[in-house]
Order: structure tokens, then C-alpha cells, then sequence
């Protein structure tokens, strides 16, 4: 269900609703003693949300795909303790 950001005239208290994309919109403000009307402010949109397990970027590859990388026998690099600069201690001194 998508997220929708809206906006009181009167009081300008904001706040987000998941709706349905068919339900209405809202027409007044949630805030106790308010009735002003609000009205629904542009968004951005949403990304993709992936959930459970998985999603990489390897999960859907060809077989002989995986079969290569399987045989190639390289594993990552790790990566380097020493600060990338000359005393090797990562203070951030100008050595």
C-alpha cells in the first residue's frame, strides 16, 4: 500500500497515512480540537521494498554462471588494517 504525506491548513500538523491507491482522500486533521482540512502534498514515490531472505544480486543467475565462480576459486580481498596513510595508524595525522 503506498504512503501518503498530508498537511493541515489550519494547525499544519503533518503526517502519514498508508492507504489503498482507490480509498478517498482524507479531508480533516487527526489533531484533537483541529477540524481544519488538510490536503495530501507530493511525494516522491516509494522504492522497492524487498522482504525475506535473499535479493541478492546472484540469486538469478544461469547456472553456468554459478558453476564459473564456483570453479574460479577467488575469494574477496581483505581489506587493508593500516589506516591507508603513512604512520599506518588511521589518526588522521597529515603524515
Amino acid at each position: 500500500m503506498p504512503n501518503y504525506d498530508y498537511q493541515c491548513e489550519t494547525c499544519g500538523h503533518r503526517f502519514e497515512v498508508f492507504q489503498k491507491m482507490n480509498d478517498p482522500k482524507l479531508e480533516s486533521c487527526p489533531q484533537e480540537g483541529c477540524d481544519g482540512k488538510v490536503r495530501r502534498l507530493l511525494g516522491t514515490g516509494s522504492g522497492l521494498i524487498f522482504k525475506g531472505s535473499g535479493f541478492y544480486q546472484t540469486d538469478y543467475r544461469s547456472d553456468s554462471y554459478k558453476a564459473g565462480a564456483k570453479g574460479d576459486g577467488k575469494s574477496d580481498p581483505k581489506p587493508a588494517t593500516g589506516g591507508g596513510h603513512s604512520c599506518g595508524g588511521g589518526c588522521g595525522c597529515s603524515a
